[in-house]
């Protein structure tokens, strides 16, 4: 996607360091992903959403843990709240933490353009969400979320 912004301005900046769990499950599927981050902001179609998000992971468990990471966003205003569509955002990335490494920073960030036919006044959640997975897993065993973690959002309209 080419996004241009000749024409646009910024209209807001949203953040916040509100780490949302202190831990991240450890297990053997990718598809248990965990809200980390979040942040609400107005829309309006055709906005651009410039979004940086980091997060830091901590690893006590003894084996090596892959952290999966990516960027969301559904419609706050839909009234059907996080159980509405939600829908990526931007790439998904991913590293491993071992014992050694102990602390795994993440780091995602894109712009986003907010759909044409996005709904007048409606606002739109952005959210960071992860996945801690190993082969080596054992139940109970968890990550630390640090409270280190921001989600920054400017909209420019």
């Amino acid at each position: 996607m080419n996004l241009t912004s000749n024409e646009r301005r910024p209209t807001g900046l949203w953040t916040s360091t509100d780490v949302v769990p202190t831990t991240l499950p450890v297990d053997l599927p990718t598809d248990t992903w965990r809200t980390i981050l979040r942040t609400i902001v107005p829309a309006t179609a055709g906005d651009l959403l410039d979004i940086d998000a980091r997060a830091r992971f901590t690893n006590d468990c003894g084996y090596n843990i892959g952290v999966g990471h990516h960027l969301w966003a559904y419609d706050c205003d839909s009234g059907q709240g996080t159980a509405g569509p939600w829908w990526r955002i931007g790439s998904s990335s991913g590293d491993n933490v071992d014992p050694q490494r102990h602390h795994l920073p993440i780091h995602n960030s894109t712009v986003y353009e907010v759909p044409a036919d996005w709904p007048a006044g409606h606002r739109i959640v952005i959210v960071l969400r992860a996945d801690a997975h190993s082969t080596a897993w054992k139940a109970g065993h968890t990550l630390t979320v640090d409270p280190l973690g921001i989600l920054t959002v400017r909209r420019w309209s």
